[in-house]
């Protein structure tokens, strides 16, 4: 069954960090799917969607090509370094959940594979990656502004977090932003994931 999200709104800007090529798999509409298994400062609770509406904060993970069963035409482009050597931040998209799953059936896990861009081995790998297997499973929609917005990198923005707060000029960029995906090609996709979640 798909979970309640927490908060309304993301305000202040907040950011979800994923891997910059998976940013690029959502911003081109080859997904809309992100599976998260939480980071390591996630709290007592584990990791949960604390937000319906968030930017897509794009990491530096040096092998995700390896991880995954697409690279992005335009990698050369979005490569992102890593923490200690990175300078700056390019956002590119903007995301809205629409559905969350926390996932406890592998079968379940496996029969969405055609619907996302992650290796089998990785996707296990989070499943099990402890003495409790599941998977967090959302369901977005994304939107691309124009022009990436570009800021300065902290250190604050680093380590095993998935949420970051960003500058507040983020709030006056959503406005700006077109999705990135039809309504009827999304929803088309959306009802695959969703008949395979059993909604």
């Amino acid at each position: 069954m798909p979970q309640t999200v927490m908060s309304a709104s993301a305000d202040p800007p907040i950011g979800f960090k994923e891997w910059a090529y998976v940013c690029e798999a959502l911003g081109q509409g080859v997904q809309t799917l992100i599976l998260r298994k939480g980071g390591i400062h996630e709290g007592k609770g584990g990791f949960h969607f604390q937000h319906n509406a968030f930017w897509l904060f794009p990491t530096g993970f040096h092998n995700q090509s390896e991880q995954l069963r697409w690279v992005p035409p335009n990698a050369s482009e979005i490569s992102v370094p890593r923490d200690e050597e990175r300078e700056q931040v390019n956002i590119r998209y903007f995301a809205k959940l629409h559905d969350v799953w926390r996932i406890t059936d592998w079968d379940q896990v496996a029969a969405l594979e055609p619907l996302h861009i992650w290796k089998e081995e990785v996707v296990k790998e989070r499943f099990a990656w402890n003495e409790e297997s599941c998977l967090h499973v959302a369901l977005v929609r994304v939107s691309a502004l124009p022009a990436p917005w570009t800021f300065p990198y902290e250190r604050g923005y680093g380590g095993c977090r998935s949420w970051v707060k960003l500058p507040e000029l983020g709030s006056s960029l959503e406005k700006n932003m077109v999705p990135v995906m039809s309504e009827d090609a999304w929803n088309q996709t959306a009802d695959k994931v969703r008949q395979v979640l059993g909604l």
